[in-house]
């Protein structure tokens, strides 16, 4: 089990009943109940708390951005978005582009919108780079869409066309490579596209990422070993499938989906199995286990961050009281 961290020398740690001095980040991979945990500390604040502004939550979800794309990305319910106000959420339609420079963008605007109310902003999710680009400035490598349309259909030529240009990746950048799964024809192009449009590896681009310089919020993650992890995450799927999964998938196809909404994880298993290529069950027994290894990749990601303090894993209460006694 990970301990707390100092950083930045401010004390990283939750909302407490004295109200927020710096605004917190709550991270932690997928199905791991940060989402709820943001909530509750959220409500807490705003009933305990006559000194600070209500706090208001902000989608660190490259996913959430996306209008229909709600049970499958477990985005706030309208209810919950009735008691605590969220930001980043239903942004654009599946079909339409959105990158992380449109995310940074959007986030300015969201703090800038929260700030003019002298509210305080909780930041909450799981987009590793999306929350490096908000809150350390990173800057992206550019982008070169005609490379990235020649590779993409190299990628769709040949049932192994994405696993080729995978293998091309490496020979150019190894260190990128092996950070993504050789299938993501997304990320894989992406990569490969900016090796081959600028000369230099993909992996050049984020030496920022190596460094973790003091920043004005305070990060919370949440920590769970990998069995319980698994579990939640089946959990979930049986959850949203009886919430209407499939249907909602059935209606995003009536439509067309960016490349980065076509990788969403469940999503593209699902449309597998509504364009009769698999049963549900396979198709959920792939979900499940595409969804297991991003998971991983993003406890390795957060657990590099040395300033997130870290709690355990528990009821969603459980979670908050430990999160508030950091404070104390």
């Amino acid at each position: 089990m990970r301990t707390g961290n100092k950083s930045g020398g401010h004390e990283v740690g939750a909302v407490g009943g004295d109200g927020v001095d710096q605004p917190l980040v709550i991270v932690g991979p997928t199905a791991s109940g940060k989402s709820a945990l943001a909530l509750e500390l959220a409500k807490r604040a705003r009933s305990q708390s006559e000194a600070a502004g209500p706090v208001e939550l902000v989608s660190i979800d490259s996913m959430q951005v996306y209008r229909g794309m709600d049970i499958g990305t477990a985005k706030p319910t309208a209810a919950e978005q009735a008691e605590v106000p969220h930001h980043l959420i239903d942004l654009v339609d599946p079909a339409e582009r959105f990158t992380v420079v449109d995310f940074a963008v959007a986030f300015e605007a969201a703090m800038a919108d929260i700030a003019g109310r002298g509210a305080v902003p909780m930041l909450v999710g799981g987009t590793g780079l999306y929350l490096r680009a908000v809150i350390d400035g990173l800057t992206p490598p550019p982008e070169f869409e005609s490379i990235v349309a020649e590779l993409e259909a190299e990628a769709h030529a040949t049932a192994d066309g994405v696993v080729v240009l995978h293998r091309r990746l490496a020979e150019l950048d190894s260190l990128a490579a092996s950070r993504m799964e050789p299938t993501n024809i997304r990320r894989v192009v992406r990569a490969l596209s900016v090796c081959l449009g600028t000369g230099r590896p993909f992996s050049s681009y984020g030496p920022g990422l190596q460094t973790y310089p003091e920043v004005p919020f305070r990060m919370l993650g949440i920590d769970l070993d990998r069995d319980t992890l698994d579990e939640r995450i089946t959990d979930r799927y049986r959850r949203q499938i009886e919430e209407g999964l499939v249907d909602e998938v059935r209606r995003l196809m009536e439509g067309s989906l960016s490349r980065t909404a076509a990788q969403a994880l469940g999503y593209k298993e699902l449309r597998g199995h509504l364009a009769g290529e698999c049963s549900l069950d396979k198709a959920l027994e792939a979900a499940v286990a595409r969804t297991r290894r991003f998971a991983r990749r993003q406890q390795r990601w957060f657990a590099r961050d040395p300033r997130i303090t870290w709690i355990p894993c528990g009821s969603t209460s459980e979670m908050a009281d430990r999160a508030q006694q950091l404070e104390a």
